[in-house]
């Protein structure tokens, strides 16, 4: 029984750590679309 739950709470940790990998990864692409350089047109 203990190693059910130990794996249940592994499985939740690592599903915890992915979001907030993805939520970072997503807060990087929307500052780097932010402070993008803006091109003339020509």
């Amino acid at each position: 029984m203990k190693k059910i739950l130990l794996l249940a709470l592994a499985a939740a940790g690592a599903v915890v750590v992915r979001k907030k990998m993805a939520d970072g990864r997503d807060e990087q692409a929307l500052w780097a679309e932010a402070t993008d350089t803006v091109r003339k047109a020509h």
